[in-house]
């Protein structure tokens, strides 16, 4: 998707690569992190997200094929102005055991099926109940924010195997939900050949994940190429 980058966002993502070197990251993780950091302001986010880069391919593959975005909130809606998406939550009604957006959840599903990318940036009842469904998603970007049930949710997305964008703690919210669908809509084309088959990033580590002999070897990952002086080279 092509996009004409304003010089403020340009120097801000300049200033970012200035705190914060990001060069290790294979292509799609290294968006999502600059962008999620780039939407709050927070360098600690990079080392709070854990995303794997062979979900991310196929999430971009399926994105830019036109599969369905749902999300949670119109906050999150509103913070993704290049794509069409579906909320239900003006729709849903609570119900005993079940929180509007618990239920804004089924609603969506049952509009969208499965394959979509679902982006949860507000509420952790709407992640949780997504996790019961048989959705069969491209990705869900799951960073609901705040001190009841978000850190849980998001540690719940994780032990799924769902292909996820997703962070440790407690924080998150529509704006960093927003801006990690963003920086897949905005990445052009296929990721470049020769990234890892899957990388996925930890707190304060990065590693890539190869088969050996049928099972899974993690060794770090560390690229001493240096970034570009011309911001707009880099984004």
């Amino acid at each position: 998707m092509s996009r004409v980058v304003h010089p403020i966002e340009q120097e801000s993502f300049r200033r970012l690569r200035a705190r914060l070197d990001t060069s290790h990251f294979p292509p799609l993780t290294r968006a999502v992190v600059e962008r999620v950091i780039h939407s709050a302001a927070d360098l600690e986010y990079a080392t709070d997200l854990v995303m794997d880069e062979g979900a991310l391919t196929k999430a971009h593959a399926a994105l830019h094929a036109g599969a369905p975005v749902v999300v949670d909130v119109e906050m999150v809606a509103a913070g993704i102005t290049r794509r069409e998406t579906v909320c239900r939550l003006r729709d849903a009604v609570a119900g005993p055991g079940l929180t509007r957006s618990a239920r804004a959840m089924r609603l969506a599903y049952e509009q969208v099926g499965p394959g979509a990318l679902w982006v949860i940036g507000c509420a952790p009842t709407a992640l949780e109940e997504l996790l019961t469904l048989d959705a069969s998603p491209a990705l869900v970007i799951g960073l609901p924010v705040g001190f009841v049930g978000a850190a849980e949710s998001k540690a719940a997305l994780r032990e799924s195997g769902l292909p996820a964008v997703s962070n440790v703690s407690e924080k998150g919210g529509s704006a960093v939900a927003a801006a990690a669908l963003n920086a897949l809509l905005y990445h052009p084309g296929s990721p470049a050949a020769g990234t890892p088959a899957s990388v996925r990033t930890v707190p304060g580590e990065v590693f890539s994940e190869k088969s050996v002999s049928g099972r899974t070897a993690a060794e770090k990952t560390v690229s001493e190429k240096p970034l570009s002086e011309k911001p707009e080279e880099n984004l």
